[in-house]
């Protein structure tokens, strides 16, 4: 436990740093390598490396979309109710976020429009590993769903029997993936970004994933004409604000939700009670050998802070300092604090609203801004599905009310280009106004 008022400016954001990225020349390296062996020899090089990594042989690289139309037969009725009620709220939360055109009349004669449309293709990237991650295919698809995009394509590695798992599946016929390839890594996102003989490139790329993932993102995202990306992403992280009342119970499960995702993620309590803060580390301890993932909570844990406060303001101050990912807050009156704290990417209030719960069925989007993002990027959410795009019509009169202004400013800048382009549509209104008063 450390006392945030006794330490000076320093040692504060030596307390508040992450466990460092991987971003070394070495994984830079080789995953510049692997989009340029995408880029050169297209599916035999996603065959190869799938092959390599994975320790799958594959066939035909994209899923017959028969197998998702089945998938539900496949899965538990438990299951799939538990699918179908995330989806339903991830659904109406998004759906409510549908912008809305707009035009104004700036000027007389001078119409100016905001229009929305969806992105044309997007790339959802699903992690593999331990578990299928389920929850990801609905955060992303039902968005993508929802904002209309023609074309969704989802990229999963296949598991050690060469097949996506059911409920991967069972979660894209949901939201009406249109294709599925069985190809992870930085090899997926460069055939994403790229293309090759199976996979049309796309717009943007969305989705998490480990290192290789994530260099791989910012690596095609520099591409000249290339996709977009989500955000840039670190580790997961959370950040619990906790008064003396606070449930350690509570407050320690939330840490170690975090703490099961990496040995990289960081758990950090900030608190103004040394007694719940005493509690909760014993809490912790005890929670961590229930766990089945305990080797990798218990190394996450080993850089997680325990901050004590002097006041919960000051707790509040040490968050917008820290910018989580997930913030929760649990003191007697927590609504109280939101419009005191500015970087988060998604609060939880109240001790009844656990970090899992935006992980997986309340609605909003667990793709969130980590590693301090949150002061500058936001959560995931419809309006990265969707472009902005102005436009603007002026009639006769309408130029000639503002064109003026219009050269004038060209030729304050010297773009004598500009201002022709205006004065010859004047001068004709001009002519024309004369021949008709002729």
């Amino acid at each position: 436990m450390q006392t945030w008022s006794g330490l000076n400016e320093g040692q504060q954001q030596a307390l508040l740093s992450r466990p460092a990225m991987a971003d070394n020349k070495a994984l830079s390296s080789a995953v510049a390598d692997i989009i340029q062996q995408v880029a050169d020899n297209g599916d035999n090089a996603l065959r190869e490396l799938t092959r390599r990594f994975d320790g799958v042989e594959l066939g035909e690289l994209s899923l017959p979309m028969g197998e998702l139309t089945t998938a539900e037969h496949d899965i538990s009725h438990d299951v799939k109710t538990a699918i179908d009620t995330a989806y339903a709220n991830i659904h109406a939360f998004h759906s409510a976020q549908k912008p809305n055109d707009v035009k104004v009349e700036t000027a007389p004669g001078v119409v100016c429009e905001l229009k929305h449309a969806p992105l044309d293709s997007v790339g959802l990237y699903i992690p593999g590993g331990s578990a299928p991650l389920i929850s990801t295919v609905l955060m992303l698809g039902a968005t993508a769903q929802v904002a209309g995009c023609p074309r969704k394509v989802l990229c999963t590695p296949p598991n050690k029997q060469g097949e996506v798992p059911a409920e991967i599946r069972y979660a894209a016929s949901l939201c009406n993936i249109n294709e599925v390839y069985l190809v992870g890594g930085a090899q997926a996102i460069a055939a994403l970004a790229l293309g090759t003989e199976s996979i049309t490139k796309v717009d943007k790329i969305f989705g998490p994933g480990n290192s290789f993932v994530t260099e791989a993102k910012q690596q095609v995202s520099r591409i000249p004409a290339g996709p977009a990306i989500d955000m840039p992403a670190g580790p997961s992280e959370v950040l619990v604000i906790a008064d003396g009342k606070a449930n350690p119970v509570f407050v320690a499960s939330d840490l170690l939700s975090q703490a099961e995702h990496g040995a990289d993620s960081q758990a950090i309590l900030v608190s103004d009670s040394q007694t719940l803060i005493q509690a909760t580390e014993q809490e912790v301890e005890r929670q961590l050998t229930t766990l089945s993932r305990q080797e990798t909570a218990r190394k996450a844990m080993a850089h997680s802070r325990y901050i004590l406060t002097d006041s919960i303001d000051s707790a509040i101050e040490v968050s917008n300092q820290y910018a989580p990912e997930h913030l929760i807050v649990q003191v007697e009156n927590p609504r109280a604090c939101l419009p005191k704290l500015k970087n988060a990417g998604s609060i939880f209030v109240g001790q009844w609203s656990p970090e899992s719960a935006g992980d997986y069925a309340s609605g909003t989007n667990h793709v969130l801004p980590t590693y301090g993002y949150a002061r500058n990027y936001s959560s995931l959410g419809l309006a990265d599905f969707i472009r902005r795009y102005t436009v603007q019509e002026l009639s006769a009169s309408g130029l000639q009310n503002i064109g003026s202004a219009i050269m004038d400013l060209a030729q304050a800048e010297g773009l004598d280009a500009h201002k022709q382009a205006v004065a010859l549509r004047l001068e004709t209104l001009a002519n024309q106004q004369e021949q008709d008063n002729g």
